[in-house]
């Protein structure tokens, strides 16, 4: 592969390449804790869409395998790259192009993160509100894997917010999709089948996205309930009222333990509250003044009374900002206490306590803990699965995604398939559907060299990496 490679440091500079020994460990590896760190033949660094063409023009030629790289912040092994392949990491390509104020849209090349790009708006009073819970994570990341987070209960997920890309093609050719409009029927829409697709079908060298504006007040309230099912129930009666809230997060007693715990926050919940309480919803609230917000929120409180919650906190801002936040970093306090997998699952959202229920009989039978957090709203359940022995913890995921599926629901609902769960959807999906994703991944990509081994029709967990 030196040919290759000497040609790529002539595309884009020797030192925006490192090969062999002197790639990164951070470049090896996303935040996955399941699949295993890879050193690629190469880590390459563009600095512009002609880069990028001219890069994948040539390992199309040569059938080198390519991998797209954000962050690093994935959950799922998505931008773990292969031994006989390259890594395109873009983290040179961070400039905000365009900010139109007018139309609340802004152009943004893929390395620019969520924390960036929200300084840039900010001052025009504007908002890009999808929020994973990592500000870190790039726009081109969050695009690969349709990231959804606390705020997908009113603003939804990236897919919503995405107007038009600029796509390079296995090929090296350049083509756009979409644009600065909000609609358009012109024929399929490949703008949202690029989006969630992993760097399998295209890489992304821009993206146009919708804006928002800013809310000017917000209030958290904390509601701990006895059990699932009744914090459950209130969901739909609390969207039924009409109010519209920014978040609706749910978190077992252990997980909201840990995550206060890990982030030092004690919210002032008096003991006999919390002896009774085994879950609890954070409600988060936004509007454009605070007599507003504070409507919603005599609202809001009322309805969870009525619905059985213990009792119902409005939490002063610094704490709601320090719970949220904390919230946000759960995924770091259940690695820090050795939790061996965390994985994501979607259902409707009124199946959350059968899915759970589910769960718990599961780590029981397994020997296994499984805490759980996750956006009510929506049905997004993340589980801690602390279980050290693989083949147990395997058949234990196995029947959740199972259960998942009978539910109505999916095997992820936004951290995306990857390395880690490409098998379990293989196994688990309609062959016909299966038959029909490889037909639309050859169309794009007939040499197959784009993120081999990830996503839907990304072969068996025996492809070499």
């Amino acid at each position: 592969m030196g040919d290759v490679i000497d040609e790529i440091r002539a595309i884009v500079g020797d030192g925006n390449v490192t090969a062999g020994d002197a790639v990164s460990e951070d470049d090896t590896h996303d935040e996955c804790l399941t699949v295993a760190p890879v050193r690629p033949l190469a880590v390459v660094r563009p600095a512009s869409t002609a880069d990028v063409s001219a890069v994948l023009a040539c390992c199309d030629r040569s059938g080198v395998p390519v991998t797209a790289r954000g962050a690093g912040s994935g959950l799922s092994g998505g931008a773990v790259g292969r031994s006989d392949g390259i890594v395109i990491a873009f983290d040179r390509m961070t400039e905000v192009l365009h900010l139109d104020a007018a139309n609340q849209v802004a152009v943004v090349q893929p390395g620019v993160t969520l924390a960036q790009l929200d300084e840039a708006v900010a001052g025009a009073g504007l908002v890009y509100p999808v929020e994973p819970g990592e500000p870190s994570a790039t726009i081109g990341g969050t695009v690969a894997t349709n990231a959804g987070g606390m705020r997908a209960v009113r603003y939804g997920v990236t897919r919503n917010h995405v107007l038009g890309l600029e796509l390079v093609l296995a090929s090296g050719d350049v083509v756009r999709t979409g644009g600065r409009m909000v609609k358009l029927s012109t024929g399929p829409d490949l703008t949202q089948l690029v989006i969630g697709s992993e760097g399998t079908l295209a890489l992304v060298t821009e993206v146009t996205l919708k804006l928002r504006r800013r809310a000017q007040a917000r209030a958290t309230l904390l509601a701990p309930f006895a059990d699932l099912p009744a914090l459950a129930g209130a969901i739909p009666a609390l969207i039924a009222s009409g109010v519209e809230p920014l978040m609706l997060e749910y978190l077992d007693m252990l997980a909201m333990a840990g995550v206060t715990d890990a982030a030092g926050i004690d919210l002032a919940v008096p003991p006999t509250v919390r002896e009774q309480a085994s879950t609890y919803l954070v409600v988060a609230l936004e509007g454009r003044n605070h007599d507003l917000v504070d409507a919603d929120v005599e609202v809001a409180g009322t309805v969870l009374q009525d619905q059985g919650a213990l009792d119902v906190f409005v939490l002063e801002p610094s704490a709601a900002a320090e719970l949220v936040t904390a919230r946000e970093r759960a995924f770091y306090a259940a690695k820090a206490a050795g939790a061996d997998d965390i994985v994501d699952v979607v259902v409707p959202r009124a199946a959350i306590p059968d899915v759970l229920a589910r769960a718990a009989e599961l780590a029981a039978a397994s020997g296994a803990l499984v805490t759980g957090c996750g956006h009510a709203g929506d049905g997004n359940v993340h589980l801690s699965v602390f279980q050290r022995d693989p083949e147990r913890r395997h058949q234990l995921l196995d029947s959740l995604f199972r259960c998942a599926l009978d539910l109505g629901g999916a095997v992820s609902g936004e951290h995306g398939l990857g390395r880690a769960k490409r098998d379990a959807f293989a196994t688990l999906a309609d062959p016909t559907l299966l038959a029909l994703l490889r037909q639309v991944k050859h169309a794009f990509d007939p040499k197959g060299i784009l993120n081999p081994g990830v996503g839907p029709v990304g072969g068996q967990a025996s492809d070499a990496p």
